[in-house]
């Protein structure tokens, strides 16, 4: 993320906040909410692309509030919430993704859900090094020609 784009304290707190709203924690699942420090961490580490329009997102939701989101009472944050998930646009979709793409990627959330932490292949099907006889196959196709766009 960009020197101009670092979000402020009270982004942050405001990200926090939301993330805790969109997802909360459950104990019967034994996983954290979206607030928790080390998913939030992911967050900011991780905005890239997203960050004007989560920082627009942030800034629409403190002028919905009148003030920053974490310091309202939750009465007021829900209402606040429900009026910007109406009118919110593109911002609004796009903090949601950043908030749930970070949370299900925590382990934890992972575990949860019963996945594996790793990738799905080779699935305890150990290749031998050098063993390429799995592209057999491609290689006896014929090549095919495209017009690149």
């Amino acid at each position: 993320m960009s020197e101009s784009l670092q979000l402020t304290r009270t982004q942050r707190d405001d990200l926090r906040t939301i993330a805790g709203m969109i997802v909360p924690a459950s104990d019967e699942y034994k996983v954290p909410g979206a607030d928790d420090p080390a998913i939030q961490a992911d967050m900011l580490a991780t905005l890239g692309r997203d960050a004007k329009l989560v920082t627009a997102a942030l800034d629409h939701l403190a002028r919905l509030a009148g003030q920053p989101l974490a310091e309202l009472d939750p009465t007021k944050r829900d209402a606040v919430a429900q009026e910007f998930r109406k009118y919110g646009g593109a911002a609004a979709a796009t903090l949601v993704r950043v908030v749930l793409q970070c949370y299900y990627r925590d382990d934890r959330v992972l575990t949860s859900l019963g996945l594996e932490l790793r990738a799905p292949f080779p699935k305890g099907h150990v290749l031998p090094d050098g063993d390429w006889s799995l592209l057999d196959p491609v290689k006896a196709r014929s090549g095919t020609l495209r017009r690149a766009p």
